[in-house]
């Protein structure tokens, strides 16, 4: 599967509100000890994937994840932006990912940053 394909589903799945489509999919887009490190949580295999987007959608129901950028990659390392749409269709978050890319093709690590990068300290 090409990059775009699998963080389009990736953020797909993440946001999914079924459990057991979201489980399916984190299953067949993940490796089974992949890492999805944002700055509130951190969770390691399926399992603890699967829960922390129920826990993101406890906090923001009826949202969903859309990817914002291109996707620039190297090396089985992609970056790319995202943005967390509401139900009315308004971006209420916004970030930047970072996801490493096993030689299945699988995701093995996403790391997420919130919002900007932050402006140069000054000199």
């Amino acid at each position: 599967m090409d990059h775009a394909t699998l963080v389009d589903a990736h953020l797909d799945a993440y946001a999914e509100p079924d459990t057991a489509r979201r489980s399916a999919a984190i299953e067949r887009l993940w490796a089974s000890d992949g890492r999805l490190i944002d700055p509130p949580l951190a969770a390691r295999g399926h399992a603890e994937i699967v829960a922390q987007g129920a826990a993101l959608l406890s906090q923001f129901p009826g949202h969903r994840f859309r990817r914002s950028t291109g996707i620039d990659a190297h090396h089985g390392i992609a970056r790319y932006g995202w943005q967390l749409i509401d139900p009315a269709g308004r971006a209420v978050l916004e970030g930047l990912d970072v996801a490493e890319i096993d030689d299945a093709g699988r995701l093995s690590r996403v790391t997420g940053f919130f919002g900007a990068l932050p402006a140069r300290e000054a000199a």
